[in-house]
């Protein structure tokens, strides 16, 4: 079985990524509360990058390691 190694670079700026629009506007994509990414999970995430990385949020908020992506935004700097 091949195992699949994360993208940092992904990984840092997903860190970093705030909410563009909306109620939770300008906050931290990991900080979202969980019921607003599980509904925005069955309602359809939006296409692009943003897309992609709610999809990876509700991830790891299912397993419960929201902790993993607080201690990469605490560890790297902002990506430019």
């Amino acid at each position: 079985m091949q195992q699949v190694e994360p993208d940092k670079e992904f990984l840092i700026k997903l860190a970093h990524t705030k909410m563009p629009f909306g109620k939770y506007k300008d906050r931290f994509l990991i900080d979202l509360p969980e019921h607003y990414v599980v509904w925005y999970h069955s309602k359809g995430f939006p296409k692009g990058k943003l897309g992609e990385m709610l999809d990876t949020i509700y991830t790891v908020k299912l397993n419960g390691l929201e902790d993993l992506i607080r201690n990469i935004k605490k560890q790297y700097p902002k990506p430019r």
